[in-house]
């Protein structure tokens, strides 16, 4: 059954509007995920949102029909509101007419299973929202276990990295840690480190990685820090021909990541 409501000042809008904020996020343990495709690809992985925010008045598509179904069977909320609201709760001037709120999903790094893939992420003080949602795609492209974040990363369940995903918000495992705590998991098992850097004459290409990989891309700005860089087993880098010094983040991260699924799939 839906519920309208109509005013901005409900405390139930002013409430979802909140998660727009890391503070609020993390005291709800709620984050906010908008449009069909990006809430069909959670539905697929077996998430339905606690509640459901569409358009009034407008005959929802059949795939918006099955995510309400599953959110009613689910024991779920569905609020009927105007347009101009669901705009304040995305952010937008032009939203998407249906949203979707999920309780978020981080996963212990105790609780991994590194043996269910041959492909993990990781990344060090990664700060743009954009670049960690692309990097979660990338893992949904490549059959990676996951994406573990390492010191003070940007929240991955803002609403700008949850768009910038696609949905693979909801297909990729995501874990926090630490540098010191995640090494010392790392080495609790198999798994080989690898580094992307520019102090190393190892080009990418050049080395066989061994399964299962983890991939460490660094910050944005700074990279990996120097002591990082030393633990790693191996460091690479991939040819710059041209003036530029490095690639985007979240560049490095797929063209390292396919280049380790060529490798294994040529085996």
């Amino acid at each position: 059954m839906r519920h309208q409501i109509t005013g901005f000042s409900n405390p139930t809008i002013k409430r979802l509007r909140s998660l727009r904020e890391k503070k609020h996020r993390k005291r709800e343990g709620l984050f906010l995920a908008e449009g069909l495709r990006i809430l069909t690809e959670a539905l697929d992985s077996g998430r339905t949102p606690k509640i459901l925010v569409v358009v009034e008045g407008t005959e929802l598509h059949p795939l918006a029909q099955k995510i309400e179904q599953a959110t009613v069977a689910a024991g779920g909320d569905v609020i009927e509101t105007s347009e101009a609201i669901i705009a304040k709760l995305s952010g937008k001037s032009n939203p998407q007419s249906i949203i979707g709120i999920y309780p978020d999903h981080p996963v212990p790094l105790d609780e991994l299973d590194r043996s269910a893939a041959n492909i993990w992420l990781v990344a060090q003080a990664l700060r743009d929202p954009g670049n960690l949602g692309t990097i979660l795609r990338t893992g949904d492209a490549v059959g990676a276990g996951g994406l573990i974040l390492i010191d003070d990363c940007v929240d991955p369940y803002s609403v700008e990295a949850v768009r910038a995903s696609m949905g693979a918000i909801f297909t990729q495992t995501v874990s926090q840690a630490r540098w010191p705590e995640f090494l010392s998991w790392l080495r609790s098992g198999p798994g080989e480190l690898v580094g992307t850097s520019l102090n190393t004459d190892k080009d990418y290409q050049a080395v066989r990685y061994r399964a299962p990989t983890f991939l460490l891309i660094g910050n944005e700005a700074q990279g990996l820090p120097e002591e990082y860089e030393a633990d790693c087993d191996t460091l690479v880098k991939m040819p710059m021909m041209g003036k530029a010094d490095s690639l985007n983040a979240a560049v490095a991260a797929s063209v390292m990541a396919y280049e380790v699924l060529n490798q294994n799939r040529q085996r």
